[in-house]
């Protein structure tokens, strides 16, 4: 991802999840196949996943974004708790970036 950290703060919710849709996905392609790139992905989402719980805007979105984080969590370690996949959350996460293209 090339948005900057300042920069990260000016976009809309739907362009900052479709940015971690792009890491999921970037995961999803790698797992099984290459580690340091599926290990490059999984902590560039968790980055963005944190930025945009930081942002002040989305205070009220906090326990939705925090669960995000968390399905994310349990489908990098195998899905376990919640029957998550890397595919299924790059599905859903893409459909912001369509939104954020659609909008624009």
């Amino acid at each position: 991802m090339a948005v900057s950290h300042d920069r990260w703060f000016t976009l809309s919710l739907a362009e900052q999840l479709g940015n971690v849709g792009s890491e999921v996905g970037r995961a999803a392609k790698w797992q099984g196949k290459d580690e340091e790139s599926f290990w490059g992905a999984v902590t560039r989402a968790l980055e963005l996943l944190d930025l945009t719980r930081e942002d002040a805007r989305w205070r009220k979105r906090r326990l939705e974004l925090n669960r995000a984080r968390e399905t994310f969590s349990d489908a990098v370690l195998g899905g376990k708790e919640y029957k998550s996949s890397l595919a299924d959350l790059e599905r859903y996460f893409m459909q912001f970036a369509l939104y954020a293209c659609r909008a624009h």
